[in-house]
Order: structure tokens, then sequence, then C-alpha cells
């Protein structure tokens, strides 16, 4: 409900949230690799990496719909907005996956781990790959970045 408040746009929270699912594909494809049943502490690392996501979205989206103008395409502003914050989620990402890479060998928490490491190395790709995808796919050329710069105005 914060994020609708602030951005005043279900269509908007959704592309923020979509990469949240998509996390699964690292989770997996880690526990796979290190042949790791998951656990209970594979499901709290999924959950606490809602919020890493989240805010790495919401970092991109908000520099997207600060950007917008009328002269510039959808898709440059998405380029530019990738790349002005590229580096603060990469950082993001690499700073929890330092953390997480030393408990890889704790038996109990390796699971946690195993979620962490793998799920922010593919979210962190997702979130910059998939949020400007769900732009182009969800509207034309002008629409979202009209509409979401009438809403803050």
């Amino acid at each position: 409900m914060l994020v609708v408040g602030q951005f005043h746009s279900f269509t908007i929270l959704l592309v923020i949230l979509t990469p949240i699912p998509l996390t699964l594909v690292g989770i997996v494809i880690g526990h796979m690799l290190f042949q790791a049943p998951f656990t209970g502490t594979s499901m709290i690392g999924f959950i606490a990496l809602a919020a890493i996501i989240a805010r790495n979205s919401i970092l991109l989206v908000d520099l997207i719909r600060h950007t917008c103008s009328p002269d510039k395409s959808l898709r440059q502003t998405l380029l530019d907005a990738g790349i002005i914050r590229f580096k603060p989620i990469v950082l993001t990402a690499a700073a929890a996956m330092i953390g997480a890479a030393v408990i890889l060998t704790d038996p109990i928490f390796q699971g946690l781990a195993i979620s962490l490491l793998f799920a922010l190395a593919s979210s962190t790709l997702m979130t910059v790959l998939v949020i400007p995808a769900i732009y182009i796919v969800l509207r034309d050329d002008r629409h979202l970045l009209h509409e979401a710069a009438h809403e803050t105005h």
C-alpha cells in the first residue's frame, strides 16, 4: 500500500514486485548445484530477499519516472535509468552476497546462504532486465511516462 500511495498506480506496483517470484529460478539453480535440500532457512532467505529486490526495483522505477520527458523515447529513458542505477543495485546485491557467503558452509544456515547468494545474483539481473521489459510491454512509448509524470504534478 505504501508503494501504491507513493506512485499512485497499481500497475507500477506490479512492475516493482515482478522480479520477486523470478528469484526462485536462482534459488532452485543454487540448491541443485550444491545438491542441498530446500529447507525452512531457504524459505527465510527467499522472504528476506523481497525487501532488497523491492528496494532495487523502486530505485529503478523512481528514476525512470523522474527522468521522463516528452522529447525522449521510453526506450532511451529506460536505458539511461538502467545505466545510472546499475551500480547501486549491484553494490547492494554484492554486499548481501558477501555476508551470505560467510555462512555457506554452516549446516543449519546453508539453505539461507544458498538462497541469498543465488537469488541475489538472479534478481539483480532480473531487476535490470525485466523491469524495463515490463515497461515496454505494458505501455506504449509515451503513455506510461506521461501518466506517471501527470500523477506526480
